[in-house]
């Protein structure tokens, strides 16, 4: 991969002011990236049409409390309102780090934008809590929202899964589960650049090495610390490796031409038109991993921001 000659010009321009992500030493790297998400946060003016709360949903199978950050509408009376749709959002961070809270300002906008509702839990990281307990805490997150959508002032069949690299992942995996279970029908799932296979195979997952943006080295530690003792490894751990993708949800995907997940997007985005998904792939020219977080002025992101909104509104139709 061209990597360098590829870039778009005003990624480009900021990439060397990123600090590099070395998972080698997780402790720092966690610390590193939440000052990160904390300095993004202080530069951030929230709109004001949104209330945020924690509420702690119960665990699956004896586990502990999930903490949830729930965004909702003000003005938002309750069950005598008109039903509204809901995203569940689940937070990147490679299975190994990041929390629900570095995405306020996202979901700030998402709500105040298409008047939903927006869940984000902050599932355990691995290697501490290695697979399935983030995707534990996802299920038991979407399980809690379909239970209480009335009393939230959701509409049950209006729920949409959605989330951003590993959490595109867990997304994407929490979509199978539901349909494998049949107990949540989704209305959408909306991944971005999301992280579905373990196995590395394709071109894409080797060629980008370049320490400014997740590459090999840091996607080979994220998936040995998530998948830790697991075998063989199931679909809901590395969403490509299922064998059946009829009967999923609405799926809108947006990946970049220079994202080592970029292969992987392309395919699952193809085996979900061939089972009958009504699918939607858009792929950014000269774009990498992340490129809408520390380039948000780009052009590029900028028509990411506008592709986003566009289809989670259609999702949540």
């Amino acid at each position: 991969m061209r990597f360098l000659q590829r870039l778009d010009p005003e990624i480009a321009a900021v990439l060397d002011h990123i600090p590099r992500l070395d998972l080698r030493d997780l402790a720092h790297a966690r610390a590193e990236r939440r000052e990160l998400a904390a300095l993004a946060r202080s530069r951030w003016q929230p709109s004001g049409r949104v209330r945020t709360e924690v509420v702690h949903v119960p665990g699956r199978d004896g586990a502990s409390s999930v903490p949830v950050r729930l965004h909702r509408p003000n003005g938002l009376a309750g069950p005598a309102d008109p039903l509204r749709p809901a995203l569940l959002w689940v937070h990147g961070g490679g299975h190994v780090l990041g929390h629900a809270e570095q995405d306020d300002p996202l979901l700030d906008r998402v709500v105040s934008t298409h008047g939903c509702v927006a869940v984000a839990p902050d599932w355990r990281h691995a290697p501490e809590h290695p697979y399935p307990a983030a995707l534990e805490d996802c299920y038991a997150t979407l399980t809690w929202l379909q239970a209480e959508a009335r009393d939230l002032g959701i509409d049950p069949d209006r729920i949409v899964v959605g989330g951003a690299s590993s959490g595109g992942g867990l997304a994407a995996g929490l979509a199978l589960r539901a349909r494998d279970e049949a107990v949540v029908g989704l209305a959408g799932q909306l991944l971005v650049y999301p992280m579905l296979d373990d196995r590395m195979v394709t071109a894409s997952s080797t060629a980008v090495t370049d320490s400014r943006v997740w590459n090999e080295e840091s996607n080979t530690i994220a998936w040995t610390a998530y998948l830790s003792g697991v075998k063989p490894v199931p679909a809901y751990a590395a969403p490509a490796r299922a064998t059946d993708l009829a009967g999923l949800p609405r799926t809108w995907i947006g990946t970049a031409e220079l994202d080592l997940f970029v292969d992987e997007d392309v395919d699952y985005a193809q085996r979900l038109m061939a089972a009958g998904v009504s699918t939607e792939l858009v792929v950014y020219r000269g774009a990498v991993h992340g490129f809408e977080l520390f380039a948000p002025q780009a052009a590029v992101s900028r028509r990411f921001a506008r592709d986003f909104h566009d289809a989670l509104a259609s999702l949540l139709t």
